[in-house]
């Protein structure tokens, strides 16, 4: 599935590339069909498409490129820079056994090589001949020069007996075809890099750059895992979080501009550059992308918020299309809550006639006294000759008065009356936001005593 640290990863990709002008490609790497499931590269790619990040290119599968990887191995071998190997399973199984029994790094040590007549009965697997003099080194753009000692490299399988190619080679025979200048990927592939440089200058194919960026740790200082929250990013989407903010958060994980914390696309864009990523690795923080969800909530046009709150209503089995509606919503609740999800639960009283009640509000602020105000509030409102926010503040303040009461005895009744709960916006933006008709009626069914939208 894809997961945070793969989205900050290709975050940090399509930066670059927006800030350079180059080109963002979306590669789908599933040469390994038992993880490669439909469900993960459906997550992949809905995933992209909910955090907006457009490729230029793809998505290009490499199930769909084995002619190709076939091809390409067909002129190693030719070449010689690669070989077939007729090792068994278990004669592998054997030498590594052998090899750790005497302490030693357990690695190929070319038996077949230099074979020149094929094994009966036996389908071979071919290995790349990896050079067995010299050093590779990597210039990170993260962590610097890296050297790797040739001789510590063991000639990796390209191909599989079964014929299908593995990961390390089709990578690089898809940076070769297509003119990938920058790899940019998690720390943890930092050790493919030199073999995979060894074969790039094996096809005479001209190396990218690479910066292997650091991991993602859990609070508790362990690698990421599901047992830290989300397992797909699609799951920050149902959970009410904005793209953007998760973005925002994603790119200072590792990165900074300053003391600067809440970040646009546009400025993300701006400051980013990969040679700027810290070495070390960064924990994640729940509390601080909660915080900054609140941040881009609060900061968005109300009407780029829409699709997000109508997404989380009919997640709870209610939508509206009244985008004044909707958008008076957001500017009212949005300062109340830190995900979607959580302003949609709060406002489902402004999308559904019926609304749940919660009897201990309704046992402390529908008490018979107060409906004595509530009747009161009622035909006030009902003459009320404009419905908006200062009219019905400027009447309910005056209520107060008239009853000398403290203005919470009047409102409090009325808000339980029309929310269900004792807890709402400001009782006249919400009442503005219902409207006469629904405010009246929802106050009529408090004095007789039913539930809103009963019979």
């Amino acid at each position: 599935m894809l997961h945070v640290g793969g989205v900050r990863t290709a975050l940090f990709s399509w930066l670059y590339a927006r800030r350079t002008g180059g080109k963002f490609i979306l590669r789908v790497e599933d040469t390994d069909r038992e993880r490669s499931t439909d469900e993960a590269v459906r997550v992949i790619l809905d995933g992209m498409a909910w955090l907006g990040l457009d490729a230029d290119a793809g998505p290009y599968f490499q199930t769909q490129r084995f002619d190709r990887y076939r091809e390409v191995i067909r002129g190693m071998l030719a070449a010689g820079t690669a070989y077939h190997c007729y090792c068994s399973k278990e004669e592998l199984d054997a030498l590594r056994e052998q090899q750790l029994a005497r302490k030693e790094k357990p690695r190929y040590t070319g038996i077949c090589r230099d074979r020149a007549a094929p094994r009966p009965g036996v389908t071979p697997a071919v290995r790349f001949r990896n050079p067995r003099e010299g050093a590779v080194v990597v210039e990170d753009l993260v962590h610097g020069p890296v050297t790797f000692q040739n001789a510590e490299l063991d000639d990796l399988i390209i191909l599989r007996s079964d014929g299908t190619p593995t990961y390390n080679f089709s990578v690089v025979v898809d940076d070769m075809d297509m003119g990938v200048t920058h790899v940019i990927r998690g720390d943890d592939h930092l050790n493919n890099t030199p073999r995979q440089m060894n074969m790039l200058r094996a096809l005479g194919a001209t190396l990218p750059l690479f910066a292997h960026v650091p991991m993602i740790l859990g609070a508790d200082g362990t690698k990421l895992s599901k047992r830290h929250g989300a397992v797909s990013v699609l799951q920050y989407e149902e959970e009410g979080y904005l793209p953007d903010a998760l973005l925002n958060y994603l790119v200072r994980l590792g990165w900074s501009h300053g003391d600067q914390e809440v970040f646009t696309r546009e400025e993300m864009i701006a400051a980013f550059d990969i040679r700027d990523v810290n070495k070390a690795a960064s924990a994640f923080n729940p509390e601080k992308l909660l915080w900054l969800n609140q941040q881009h909530m609060m900061r968005a046009a109300p009407v780029a918020l829409v699709p997000h709150l109508r997404a989380q209503l009919r997640r709870l089995g209610c939508d509206s299309d009244d985008r004044q509606l909707l958008e008076g919503v957001i500017l009212a609740q949005r300062e109340r809550a830190k995900t979607m999800k959580e302003m949609a639960t709060n406002s489902r009283f402004f999308f559904s006639d019926r609304i749940e009640m919660d009897p201990k509000a309704v046992a402390k602020h529908l008490t018979a006294e107060a409906r004595t105000v509530l009747a009161q509030v009622r035909g006030q409102l009902a003459g009320l000759p404009q419905w908006d926010a200062p009219s019905i503040n400027g009447l309910l303040n005056q209520l107060s008065a008239q009853l000398q009461v403290g203005l919470g005895k009047v409102a409090q009744p009325v808000r339980v009356a029309v929310t269900g709960s004792a807890v709402s916006p400001p009782i006249d933006a919400t009442l503005a936001l219902l409207g006469r008709e629904r405010s009246l009626a929802r106050l009529d069914a408090a004095l007789a005593g039913a539930q809103p939208g009963q019979a």
